[in-house]
């Protein structure tokens, strides 16, 4: 599994707002406790923050809301579950590779017909993140934003709003700058910092 994909399922597990040990998260995603704790750090570093509970019966919690990005199979994942197949020449284990090809199929399927959050790259998760924690902060941020016409940037916007468009996210924001309302798409943000000051929104949905 991917380290997008690990992140994003140890998110999946403390959502619950169950406390899990480094060990008992280690288990359950197959990795060292030592890329727990890099995953911690991770998700620290696009806002996300973990409280790390010590003692004998300590582990971690997430004590925040957040929105978490579900990754979907694709076709790549079924074309290696089939690759697999033609190789594997016990009879119990193609059969259950064959049963596993199905489901993700069928997976991809639905997929195709919801409005499931995708989100496929390291770097657009943490934009993701970083966007959604200044829009519950009305925090400002400053985005290197590449535009089709006149390339990279830099603009300092007022985030109000995350939503899909298309399968893809974007980003109703105030543009401080141009002092206007835009939509920014986050796949050509690429990179983001919030910024100490706030902004109120409400004087800017009166403005607009």
């Amino acid at each position: 599994m991917s380290k997008t994909s690990n992140v994003i399922l140890m998110l999946e597990y403390l959502s619950t707002g169950k406390k899990y040990s480094i060990q008992e998260l280690s288990d359950l995603l197959e990795v060292s406790p030592r890329m727990i704790r890099i995953y911690k750090d991770e998700l620290e570093k696009s806002g996300i923050y973990i409280e790390t509970l010590k003692g004998i019966y300590g582990g971690y919690v997430l004590n925040q809301h957040i929105n978490i990005p579900y990754l979907l199979f694709d076709n790549s994942d079924v074309n290696i579950i089939k690759e697999c197949i033609l190789k594997t020449k016990d009879f119990e284990i193609k059969e259950r590779l064959t049963s596993i090809e199905k489901k993700i199929t069928s997976n991809i399927l639905k997929g195709e017909n919801t409005n499931d959050i995708v989100i496929t790259d390291d770097k657009e998760l943490n934009v993701y993140n970083k966007l959604n924690r200044a829009t519950r902060n009305h925090s400002k941020v400053r985005i290197r934003y590449y535009n089709l016409q006149h390339g990279e940037s830099v603009r300092t916007i007022y985030p109000l709003g995350m939503y899909l468009f298309q399968d893809e996210w974007w980003c109703s924001s105030y543009w401080e700058e141009k002092d206007d309302m835009r939509q920014f798409h986050i796949k050509r943000i690429l990179d983001c910092e919030i910024l100490p000051e706030t902004f109120d929104p409400k004087k800017i949905n009166i403005k607009f």
